[in-house]
């Protein structure tokens, strides 16, 4: 896996200046399934599922996750961005729960505005959510 094109950026948890893999854009004005093409050989892989039983992390091909992590000279780096309709979203955290954290709250707002399949006991808020749907699918690996 190339890391393609790096980026100077901020993480979201730490405040600090990182470098990583700039989330790639699809400049062919194509839809979600074409930006998944673009990520093929670089840091990034297609997030498709969330949750103890794998519901929805977005609607394709309108609204797509994909999630990175990479190591600088400071430790371990995760990173999540978003397609939505052909605009893109980088966020990078030094902590991997951070990063899942702020995946669960974007995936909840798809939720519950009903853009994307999730679960049918839906609480109220993100926080609310049971510890098991604050993280990856377990049958998701990237």
């Amino acid at each position: 896996m190339s890391t393609g094109t790096m980026t100077r950026t901020a993480t979201t948890d730490t405040a600090e200046a990182v470098a990583a893999p700039a989330l790639p854009a699809d400049d062919r004005a194509g839809d979600g399934y074409d930006w998944m093409d673009i990520l093929d050989g670089t840091a990034w892989s297609v997030l498709p599922n969330w949750g103890s039983e794998g519901w929805d992390a977005g609607t394709w091909p309108y609204i797509m996750f994909a999630v990175a992590r990479t190591r600088d000279g400071n430790g371990g780096l995760s990173g999540y961005g978003t397609c939505v309709e052909g605009d893109t979203a980088t966020h990078r955290f030094r902590s991997q729960d951070a990063c899942f954290e702020a995946i669960a709250v974007e995936v909840f707002f798809h939720w519950a505005s009903g853009q994307s399949d999730g679960p049918d006991n839906l609480p109220a808020t993100a926080a609310e959510l049971p510890h098991k749907d604050r993280k990856p699918y377990p049958g998701w690996t990237d």
